[in-house]
């Protein structure tokens, strides 16, 4: 049983901050200056069942980094946008390349540079540690802080609700 009050049966596509939700939201930063993020290997799991079962996915995320290419690339994803500093036309463009409604798709983003994305989509999601404003937008709030698996938590309960989660070999290796 989900615990999001919106039919999943009609989510197509998921789309993802990266800075907050799929790493968490303090970032050591190295030697060189550059942020070195943590990933949720559960998160990652989820991230490469949905690619298999034909679920669209976008990274759109102001970070940049060889790093985040290369995380989400392993992972089967090819929609990633890095350095995107106004999210909102990065997404629709996305989607109308991909021919999807905004009901046909869940966002999940932490902060104020998300808020534009998560008013636009169908299902607007915020990890457990967001920001008031993403939280107060968000028509689900995940039990999960960012990085911590809140993505794995919209992926799944998606796919159960659509029967697509260990219904098959798929399900079982990477």
């Amino acid at each position: 049983m989900s615990s999001i009050a919106y039919d999943l049966t009609k989510i197509k596509a998921f789309a993802f901050d990266v800075d907050g939700v799929l790493s968490p939201s303090t970032i050591p930063l190295g030697e060189d200056g550059y942020p070195r993020r943590m990933v949720n290997i559960k998160d990652g799991y989820a991230l490469q069942l949905a690619i298999k079962k034909g679920y669209k996915i976008a990274i759109i995320t102001g970070g940049k980094g060889v790093a985040i290419k290369t995380r989400f690339e392993s992972l089967g994803i090819t929609d990633i946008f890095t350095g995107a500093s106004k999210k909102l036309p990065i997404f629709k463009e996305w989607m109308l390349k991909e021919g999807l409604k905004p009901e046909e798709v869940a966002f999940m983003g932490d902060d104020i540079p998300d808020l534009p994305c998560l008013r636009y989509a169908g299902l607007p999601c915020a990890p457990f540690d967001a920001a008031w404003e993403a939280k107060e937008t968000a028509l689900y709030v995940s039990k999960f802080l960012g990085g911590y698996g809140c993505c794995r938590d919209i992926i799944e309960q998606t796919m159960k609700a659509q029967d697509n989660w260990l219904n098959d070999a798929d399900a079982f290796g990477w």
